[in-house]
């Protein structure tokens, strides 16, 4: 698969966020602020995620039907791909 440059900037912004949460641990930022950030870069790679899986499904079951092949194999493998990353 091909991950196209929105993937790639997504997680350079979550690259960014945790750089910032460390930089917030080293100057003894309150645990409050530091554990808000990390549940929103957490959240950050939870979209992404998701992101990469509904692209990467679509991909495949547009290959799948133009070979004539089924598809519901494919649906059950990206659920499963998304459940396991909870």
């Amino acid at each position: 698969m091909e991950y196209n440059q929105q993937v790639k900037n997504r997680l350079r912004r979550i690259e960014g966020q945790l750089k910032g949460v460390l930089s917030m641990m080293e100057q003894g930022k309150a645990c409050r602020d530091v554990v808000t950030q990390l549940s929103a870069a957490r959240s950050a790679i939870d979209r992404t995620m998701g992101v990469i899986v509904s692209s990467n499904l679509e991909q495949c079951v547009r290959e799948s039907l133009e070979q004539g092949e089924p598809t519901e194999g494919l649906v059950k493998e990206a659920v499963q791909l998304l459940v396991k990353s909870r």
